[in-house]
């Protein structure tokens, strides 16, 4: 990607970033909010700036990147342009495993470990009813699995619910909604950790995930381990989804949409699609969120549905795409 691209987008992460700082349920001037970053601010001032509203950027910024990381391997893998957590289960089965997590009294590090086990089993789980139907590797059959398999982590997790307290089901059903308004610097912290972990380990094989997008057929003959590379790709993606999901919730259409946006940038190696894509993935989640909290406030939306109301259009325009071809 050109330098002036890089430029405009790091660009736009300061406009977004300053936005989300001053806008809200209490409207900051740009004086108030660099007042209260810098510690020189009022105290309530400081108090908004610094304990609500940074980490909750600060984590939009995190789960923009890890969905868009865990969309661009997906792709990649399945050389698929449609392929990305949300409408592949795996976001759905992360969620899954962590509701049954919670609902049996399990906290601290066993929900993000119970949210990556239920993403790898509804991975594998697309992967096989779509070769079970003699289609991995086509769009409509995968998605359709993906469907399926997606409903069904819905249906348990309502399941896990019916017993549990009724105020615990509203807290639940908003998270599965997808959230950043219980944003914790401790979260914060947490989540850089795995997100970072997770893309420095798609940018450690990004070699292999060029040679991958090439199809079986070259790749075998480049001497790429397939299987291999395919596990590790899925496994990686799977992490960095239940990552997401262990901190906010369901959002969705992320990893799809932004891989695209990388692309059209100019991004074209697998290492430079990630970045961008990274880069471009937390801006608009943090966006995203900033319109949830102020189009309707004091009333807050769902992350998840502002993405979606978003990511749907893109779907379709993207499916008729790539049915056409």
């Amino acid at each position: 990607m050109s330098a002036p691209r890089w430029i405009a987008l790091l660009v736009m992460i300061l406009v977004v970033v300053t936005l989300a700082l001053g806008f809200g349920a209490v409207a900051l001037s740009p004086t108030e909010v660099w007042q209260a970053v810098i510690g020189s601010g009022d105290p309530t001032t400081e108090t908004i700036v610094r304990t609500i509203r940074l980490p909750r950027i600060l984590l939009g910024l995190l789960v923009g990147a890890g969905l868009a990381g865990s969309g661009t391997a997906l792709q990649a893998a399945l050389r698929n342009p449609l392929a990305e957590p949300y409408l592949l289960g795996v976001s759905g089965g992360a969620a899954l495993g962590a509701v049954l997590a919670v609902t049996m009294g399990s906290e601290g590090a066993t929900t993000p470990i119970a949210a990556f086990i239920g993403a790898l089993v509804a991975a594998q789980l697309v992967l096989m009813v779509a070769r079970a139907a003699g289609g991995r590797t086509d769009p409509r059959i995968l998605l359709m699995s993906g469907v399926v398999v997606g409903a069904f982590c819905t249906a348990a997790i309502m399941v896990a619910l019916v017993r549990t307290p009724e105020g615990a089901v509203r807290g639940a059903l908003w998270w599965m909604m997808g959230s950043l308004g219980d944003a914790r610097w401790s979260v914060v912290l947490t989540t850089a950790v795995s997100v970072g972990g997770g893309l420095a380990a798609l940018l450690w094989r990004g070699r292999d995930l060029d040679v991958l997008a090439l199809g079986e057929e070259p790749a075998s003959a480049l001497g790429l381990d397939l299987d291999r590379t395919t596990r590790f790709v899925f496994i990686t993606a799977s992490f960095l989804a239940a990552a997401t999901v262990a901190a906010v919730g369901l959002v969705g259409f992320v990893g799809l949409m932004v891989p695209a946006i990388a692309r059209a940038l100019g991004a074209r190696q697998a290492r430079g699609t990630i970045v961008v894509a990274a880069v471009a993935g937390g801006v608009l989640v943090v966006l995203s969120d900033l319109v949830a909290r102020t189009v309707m406030r004091p009333a807050e939306l769902p992350l998840g549905a502002v993405t979606a109301l978003i990511g749907v259009p893109f779907f379709l325009w993207r499916l008729r795409q790539t049915v056409a071809r």
